[in-house]
């Protein structure tokens, strides 16, 4: 047998595939561009100092003290009353200037003030027999002043019964028995309990003569009585349950202490 003289030859590449497997080309990378920042200074902060809002007692402490006069009141009153009454209902509830006593000038001390406008005071409270009732009225803003008005009432009261009409420590049935069963001459109290008493018909404004507002003083805050938003409203609206009435009659005269 002949033996396959065929043997396997090399495969020759053709002469275009002599070269090297061309590499796909690597694309340039685009070169970050980086912008450079201005070199920041360093800013030195300066706290600005928040403005601090004006308080009621601070405009107080800079103004000089005046006494109240008679038209005070009746602007408190205009200004109460204008947004919801008409012309005519406000000339209704306008004060006559005959009802108006002597108002206090600051140089007065609670008893020498009420001497001064109430000198017939002693025959007065003789001829006073009804009960529930008083002759005089003083309305303060706190529980506290009206003790401190109490105790300087010494010189003026003589010996009238003198009641605490306040809520502080004072129930209001207590008050009422009191009213009901003794005859007294004088009241010291806060708008708020006095109008209650009114209501409840524990307090008759009948045999009222002397209305006295503790006008002028002022708290611990520099504030007075028709500064504080409840106590005015209070104070207006027992002077709306009748008093008004009284002074255009000219049965209750009126004092700004």
């Amino acid at each position: 047998m002949e033996k396959s003289t065929n043997t396997s030859k090399p495969v020759q590449p053709d002469s275009d595939s002599g070269s090297k497997p061309a590499t796909a080309k690597k694309r340039k990378q685009p070169a970050e561009c980086f912008l450079t920042r201005p070199e920041e200074k360093e800013e030195h902060t300066v706290k600005v100092k928040r403005r601090r809002k004006k308080k009621m007692s601070d405009i107080l402490a800079k103004s000089s003290p005046k006494p109240g006069v008679p038209e005070d009141l009746q602007k408190l009153l205009n200004q109460h009353f204008s947004t919801n009454r008409s012309v005519i209902e406000l000339e209704e509830l306008k004060l006559p200037d005959s009802c108006f006593l002597p108002s206090n000038d600051l140089t007065h001390s609670f008893s020498s003030y009420l001497k001064e406008i109430c000198p017939k005071w002693a025959k007065l409270r003789k001829n006073h027999k009804e009960k529930s009732s008083v002759l005089m009225l003083i309305i303060c803003s706190s529980a506290l002043r009206c003790l401190e008005l109490i105790k300087s009432l010494t010189a003026f009261k003589g010996d009238c019964r003198v009641i605490k009409l306040f809520a502080k420590h004072i129930k209001i049935k207590e008050q009422l028995n009191m009213l009901e069963n003794r005859v007294i001459h004088l009241g010291v109290g806060t708008p708020g309990r006095i109008k209650a008493l009114v209501k409840q018909d524990g307090l008759s404004l009948n045999s009222l003569k002397y209305l006295i507002l503790d006008w002028n003083w002022r708290d611990q805050k520099l504030r007075r009585m028709i500064d504080i938003p409840e106590i005015r409203r209070e104070a207006i609206d027992l002077l709306e349950m009748g008093i008004i009435k009284l002074c255009r009659e000219d049965s209750v005269k009126l004092g700004l202490f």
